[in-house]
């Protein structure tokens, strides 16, 4: 396979691995449910609850801004959780993944059919730092409401 087609399907791989996110089964999935449904816990919820599996996730590689990144690792667990039948995800919190940012500078010579030829390059990688994030896949029995958001207050009249 020539090289120019051998790039895009590696790049594509490597940005694939890079978002997925990971479950270990600690009790029984269910049917599969629509992510909306799956409620983020902060603390343990009120009443009875059976635990799915521990999940794992990252933003990905190419997030920016922080609420962006918190935004992305919530909603994944919310998918992963929803595979598994999960209607709750016991947040365990997250974690920031180290810098990888940096300045490459490359050059080479060479000679070929009689004519020489030089070339230099720098690279720059500029991408983000990933968030991680980890959660408890959950079932709960009588999940409490969800409370409808607030409207925003109109501004008063002048």
């Amino acid at each position: 396979m020539r090289v120019s087609r051998l790039l895009p399907l590696l790049l594509g791989v490597g940005l694939l691995a890079g978002c997925a996110s990971s479950h270990v089964l600690t009790g029984t999935p269910r049917a599969p449910i629509d992510p909306a449904q799956v409620r983020i816990y902060h603390g343990p919820p009120p009443g009875q609850y059976e635990e799915i599996a521990i999940l794992n996730t990252s933003s990905g590689a190419l997030t920016y801004g922080e609420q962006n990144k918190v935004d992305s690792v919530l909603q994944k667990l919310r998918n992963e959780a929803a595979k598994l039948g999960a209607n709750g995800v016991l947040f365990q919190g997250t974690a920031d993944g180290q810098r990888s940012g940096g300045v490459s500078v490359g050059g080479g010579l060479g000679r070929g059919g009689g004519r020489s030829f030089s070339s230099a390059g720098v690279g720059v990688d500029i991408s983000p730092q990933q968030k991680y994030a980890s959660g408890v896949a959950i079932w709960v029995a009588n999940p409490p409401p969800v409370e409808p958001a607030a409207a925003p207050e109109a501004p008063p009249a002048r």
